[in-house]
């Protein structure tokens, strides 16, 4: 990509007439002057949307077209003289319309307050005191502290800085980091990748730290002039495909049911506007309208569920993603282990103790800067040396790449670069290696060598990973270092680290295998000591691959290569990336769980991203879930949620197109057969809105533990095969009904309208219960929830038309002897439905 220009290079401004012009000093704003720029000049968003009001959020379901064409057929029904149907349909559209409302509005509710408690932040000094706020209250004028791992919160100048590398390919396409000093610029530094004394929005610190004066924020901002492509949705989920193909089918079936409905009464000669309204609500009662309602709820109760589980959802639709998934890429540090690192081994090239390690090994940690590692961590805490008598002259920080961080000090008569990394590359830079001591040197032959590396292997072998130190001599007038110093080192040993086996790791990991997920560890380690950790946690190694011989794959290959291996070592942040998407392409659907500021590709290739509270910014804000315990126990306790979510939402799709398409079916079949029309409009909106009434408890109903043994995705052509088995079950029962309301009991338009209304919705709700569920619905139990709306919702039919609301609604009170038919009616259709259902799930392939 071209490197975008910036709009005022304000970057060549001198930094006095930045700081005058932003009415701002180097010590930061106050609290007040703070508050009062974010008041007036807005939020550090790039688009921020104006939250509506409930009133307004509420009026807005009634944009929906079925909701608009229910309006108009009110309005014509009262205009015509029929003021009971006009009072109808509005009544049950109003309290539809309520009922989406409060559920989704609260759960909606619920989930912004669970992802605002994970939301990214700031240090800015405030009051000449360093505090963090949220990324998008920080102003023009902030002084913002940064250090590796953050993300940058706008743009500004740079103040301080102490070995800042900053990695802003978002904006240059540079992939290299870009070193940033506190500097004037010449003139002709005009483009952004020459704007060395400026930082930008949305890039990421790699290493080292420092101040930084705030000058734009929010869509004033270089990345805020190309935030529409920037932030532009991402590509639709497999959740959010299934339920738009799973739409598109109720719409085909929607229209054809219509169209047939109105050529058939028209064909009668039936009057046009009792014929519109009852097509209209057969729409209506085929169309699954509570289906946004119960993903947006179920969703949103999994998501604090989840949060009980000290599981953070960032995006909804991931619960679904993260059920389906099937492969999880995690690292092994912290995750597998303890992430307590001790250093147990200091060893010389040879293999015998030495203190020299110790000493340019604490020299490199102590006086490195930007993101210290646990390694140098347990480097410092191992043994505390007297660094006083050296100085620092420069530092090549850590890179990712090239696996190593070099410093460059003075003890008053030499120049010593030191250099810690990977053995294996620390070995390759070597000519030498010290034999007992500085003053004794080998070359570094290959006799040599493979003596050298028969220790390190040993130490792999017995689960220690391994770091080399190295060391050479630099001229004493040479005050800056780079990576072309880091040659013809002298190589001095081995530290040894030992991270031991997380308690419980391995009975989760075999636990996910057993629930359909396969865990590949992604991880810079050497296979040795990856290999010993999995004999530790009794883990079968399928296969290993590394990174070398990844490098040497191009894209099919890897594809080829990546089904087999589940230990993937010595890899680059690069190679990881290269993993995640070749398991994608090969159909799997991908969890990777990652803490590091080199995480963020693959957090965002994924198919799901997860990270920890305590990850870098960059890591955080990448990812879908936080994890508040770096444990892989809360990770499979949040795939089982993930399926269980799913199930729910399952369930009403299931019996949305089964028993609802079966009632419509036997609707437009009743039209023909028929003289007058089997239910009212307003009785057939009534008996959907009390079925969906029914249903709202989904989201709580309990779950089969069959139903999250196992990954599970969106199959349109599985449910579509559902409704055309299970649809006409249901209408051979209507039909039956039709026959003893006709035959048996006699009866006219009105008995007629109440009997059917009774049965219909009694058999579309008790049904419920036999397709909640693949096993015997009498060994597994509803939630309590659904278990009392339900019946209350099949006693209120049965009630309705003794009420005094009855006649209204055209109803008439039913003999006795009609209750005693329909107990068996429902009986045998609830055995029916259990029998040719077992059958379906026994003999569909996709069952």
């Amino acid at each position: 990509m071209s490197e975008p220009r910036g709009a005022d290079s304000w970057w060549l401004q001198p930094l006095a007439s930045q700081l005058e012009e932003l009415g701002a000093s180097t010590e930061g704003l106050s609290e007040e002057q703070a508050q009062e720029r974010l008041s007036r000049l807005g939020r550090n968003l790039f688009a921020e949307r104006p939250r509506r009001g409930v009133w307004l959020q509420f009026l807005a379901r009634f944009r929906n077209p079925l909701v608009l064409i229910l309006l108009v057929a009110s309005a014509i029904s009262g205009l015509t003289g029929d003021a009971t149907s006009a009072s109808i349909i509005s009544a049950v559209l109003v309290l539809s319309v309520v009922l989406d409302f409060v559920q989704e509005y609260r759960a909606g509710r619920a989930a912004e307050r669970l992802k605002e408690s994970v939301a990214v932040h700031a240090t800015v000094v405030r009051g000449g005191k360093p505090r963090e706020v949220p990324v998008a209250d920080v102003v023009p004028g902030d002084v913002v502290m940064v250090s590796a791992g953050d993300l940058i919160p706008a743009d500004g100048r740079v103040l301080e800085a102490r070995d800042l590398f900053v990695r802003q390919a978002l904006l240059t396409g540079e992939p290299y980091p870009v070193e940033k000093h506190a500097s004037e610029l010449s003139p002709d530094a005009r483009d952004l990748g020459a704007a060395v004394n400026a930082v930008f929005m949305g890039t990421s610190v790699l290493t080292g730290a420092g101040r930084i004066l705030a000058t734009r924020t929010g869509r004033a901002t270089a990345v805020g002039a190309i935030a529409t492509s920037l932030t532009r949705e991402p590509p639709p989920t497999a959740f959010e495909v299934g339920t738009r193909r799973f739409g598109m089918l109720i719409v085909r079936l929607t229209i054809l049911l219509v169209l047939f409905v109105l050529l058939v009464n028209t064909l009668l000669g039936r009057p046009w506007l009792e014929s519109f309204l009852f097509a209209l609500a057969l729409a209506v009662g085929l169309t699954p309208e509570l289906l946004p309602m119960v993903v947006s709820v179920t969703l949103s109760h999994g998501a604090i569920r989840m949060s009980r589980r000290r599981v953070i959802v960032r995006r909804l639709s991931a619960i679904e993603d993260l059920g389906s998934m099937d492969v999880l890429c995690t690292d092994k540090t912290g995750t597998l282990t303890e992430a307590r690192i001790r250093l147990e081994r200091h060893l010389d090239a040879f293999g015998r103790e030495s203190e020299r390690v110790i000493e340019l090994a604490y020299l490199n940690s102590f006086f490195e800067t930007g993101l210290k590692s646990p390694l140098d961590e347990a480097i410092l805490e191992h043994e505390r040396l007297d660094a006083s008598r050296w100085r620092k002259i420069d530092e090549v920080p850590f890179d990712f790449e090239r696996r190593r961080v070099s410093v460059l000090l003075d003890d008053g008569e030499r120049h010593l670069l030191v250099v810690k990394g990977a053995p294996e590359d620390i070995i390759a830079l070597s000519s030498q290696c010290e034999d007992g001591g500085p003053g004794a040197l080998v070359q570094l032959g290959p006799q040599v060598r493979a003596r050298v590396q028969t220790v390190e292997n040993e130490l792999g072998d017995a689960g220690f990973r391994a770091l080399g130190i190295a060391w050479r001599e630099l001229p004493r007038d040479q005050q800056h270092c780079q990576v072309a110093d880091e040659q013809g080192l002298i190589f001095c040993g081995f530290a040894g680290f030992l991270d031991p086996p997380k308690d419980g790791a391995g009975e989760t990991l075999a636990a996910l295998a057993r629930n359909g997920v396969a865990v590949k560890i992604v991880t810079g380690d050497s296979e040795r000591v990856t290999q010993h950790l999995c004999t530790q946690l009794s883990i079968p190694i399928q296969g290993v691959l590394t990174g070398e011989q990844v490098a040497h794959m191009d894209e099919p290959a890897l594809r080829a290569a990546v089904e087999r291996p589940n230990l993937f070592c010595r890899v680059t942040p690069v190679q990881k990336n290269r993993i995640i998407l070749a398991l994608r392409a090969r159909g799997h659907v991908v969890g990777f769980l990652g803490d590091g500021v080199n995480d963020a590709p693959p957090l965002h290739s994924a198919d799901v991203g997860l990270s920890v509270d305590t990850a870098v910014d960059v890591a955080r804000e990448s990812a879908d879930m936080i994890l508040l315990e770096h444990d892989l126990h809360v990770l499979h306790d949040g795939v089982v949620e993930g399926r269980r979510t799913f199930a729910n939402i399952m369930k009403y799709v299931m019996m949305g197109t089964s028993s609802n398409f079966g009632n419509m079916f036997s609707m437009a079949g009743a039209a023909l057969i028929l003289p007058f029309l089997p239910m009212l409009p307003p009785q057939i909106l009534l008996n959907n809105m009390l079925y969906d009434l029914s249903e709202v408890p989904i989201p709580t109903d309990r779950v089969d533990d069959s139903e999250v043994a196992r990954p599970r995705r969106w199959d349109v052509r599985f449910i579509r095969d559902f409704m055309w088995v299970m649809g006409p079950v249901s209408s051979v029962f209507d039909f039956v009904t039709f026959w003893v309301l006709l035959q048996v009991l006699h009866a006219g338009e009105a008995l007629f309208r109440t009997g059917w209304f009774i049965e219909s919705l009694a058999t579309q709700v008790l049904v419920i219960f036999v397709i909640r569920t693949r096993g015997n619905p009498l060994t597994s139990r509803a939630g309590r929830a659904l278990t009392l709306t339900s019946l209350t919702v099949v006693a209120v039919a049965g009630v309705l038309p003794f009420t005094p609301a009855g006649p209204y609604l055209g109803f008439v009170a039913p003999p006795a002897e009609f209750f005693a038919i329909l107990a068996v009616l429902v009986a045998g259709y609830l055995v029916l439905a259990q029998l040719v259902k077992t059958r379906f799930y026994r003999h569909h392939p996709a069952a």
